[in-house]
């Protein structure tokens, strides 16, 4: 049409100003029309599919169901609402719909932050027969995709679970025997067994030998203090240090509820943060990762006391307590020294802290330079700042764990299980 108005223009006689003007007249008129003559975007159905869930390494798919209520072909254009830090494929996509017909659409995602994300609108285009025209509408259409902390343990975790409930049923590994202070069973004595392990009362009414089995005790409780101050907004590995410490957080929770035992979670700054109660149903993990998967380091002091009198006054019963935290001389001399008895006194208390690992390759380099020499100098310093801390920790009588990150977790894990087979817990 635009062509053959233009050849019009060309030929026509009349003044070129006043035949352009009726040429665009006409062409507006067509396109006005064009676009009234498509159907309300509010007469297309649409909606949107989120997976729910997905993990901070994982990818997912978001899926636009799109249905045609009326008797014609439409050309459909929807554009979604979705964060940049989910990395959509796509957020628009145009769809040829047959006349009462449906067509699905879907876009990947792989997130780079985890977090709760909550996609509202949705805009929604409906092009005219000839395409010269388009209805637009934006559509409210409420969703929730909950993107978790990555659990990069996991399969550290089940060689743990694994292995503890190997030497609890009573076989070897190579960690030695298992050990326990709760009877389990009674059988007939073997050739590695000990003999303070005899009961002579079974031994004498049968005529052969008996020993007593042991497991480690059940239904104890873990409870897992993590921090959330400014400390642990540190970055390690490009990662701020409170992300390594979920994932240390997930780690000791499977362990721990998959032996029998009850974990929950205590998430502080300078306040209460967040509270998961002791549990050891099935979903407890899912329950503590829920808690915490929206947390964010907050740039204020963490109050070690409070968390503390907040633990003690909700939870009475004698607990493994578990703090992940950063072990920076200034903030655990401060605030962290004075309020460790509050706990160490009738609780077993692990203090879990993440190593930076260029720290440690910048204090054993050779500098070639001043910068670099200074350098070394100041990771030097602070080494050995973090080894009196956690000599100064060790002397109240807490285990320290200072790992770097990938190790943190499985490490903190072997002492959980080796305070439960030695009867501590």
């Amino acid at each position: 049409m635009a062509a053959v108005a233009a050849i019009v223009v060309l030929l026509s006689p009349v003044a070129a100003g006043w035949t352009i003007l009726v040429v665009e007249l006409v062409l507006l008129g067509v396109a006005v029309g064009d676009a009234f003559s498509a159907p309300a975007p509010g007469r297309v159905d649409v909606e949107r599919e989120l997976p729910g869930v997905l993990p901070l390494d994982g990818e997912g798919e978001v899926a636009w169901r799109v249905r045609n209520p009326s008797t014609r072909r439409l050309t459909v254009w929807i554009a979604d609402e979705l964060a940049p830090s989910l990395h959509p494929t796509t957020r628009r996509a145009r769809l040829s719909l047959p006349a009462n017909g449906r067509v699905t659409a879907t876009t990947g995602l792989r997130p780079s932050r985890r977090g709760r994300f909550t996609p509202t609108e949705l805009t929604v285009r409906v092009e005219g027969p000839l395409g010269l025209g388009a209805r637009q509408r934006r559509r409210q259409l409420p969703g929730v995709l909950r993107v978790y902390p990555p659990f990069k343990s996991r399969q550290e975790a089940e060689l743990r679970i694994d292995r503890a409930r190997i030497l609890e049923v009573g076989l070897r590994s190579a960690r030695g025997q298992g050990g326990g202070t709760e009877f389990d069973a009674l059988r007939e004595y073997g050739v590695d067994d000990e003999s303070r392990r005899i009961d002579w009362a079974a031994t004498a009414r049968t005529t052969k030998v008996i020993v007593r089995t042991y497991r480690a005790e059940r239904n104890q409780t873990v409870l897992l203090l993590l921090d959330a101050g400014r400390t642990m907004a540190g970055q390690v590995d490009g990662v701020p240090r409170l992300d390594h410490a979920l994932d240390a957080v997930m780690m000791l929770t499977a362990v721990a509820t998959r032996l029998g035992d009850r974990a929950g979670l205590v998430a502080f700054d300078e306040s209460v943060r967040a509270v998961v109660g002791p549990g050891h149903a099935r979903g407890q993990l899912g329950r503590v990762t829920e808690a915490m998967y929206t947390l964010e380091p907050r740039l204020v002091e963490s109050n070690y006391r409070g968390a503390f009198t907040h633990t003690l006054a909700r939870f009475r019963r004698r607990a493994l307590l578990v703090l992940l935290t950063d072990l920076s001389e200034a903030p655990v001399e401060e605030s962290l020294l004075p309020a460790l008895p509050l706990v160490a006194r009738d609780h077993l208390a692990v203090i879990a802290g993440i190593r930076d690992p260029q720290v440690d390759e910048w204090a054993a380099a050779v500098p070639a330079n001043a910068g670099e020499a200074y350098r070394t100098a100041a990771a030097i310093e602070a080494l050995e700042a973090r080894r009196r801390t956690v000599a100064r920790l060790r002397g109240l009588g807490a285990t320290v764990i200072d790992a770097p990150p990938g190790r943190l977790a499985p490490q903190l894990a072997d002492a959980y299980l080796h305070l439960k087979a030695t009867g501590r817990l």
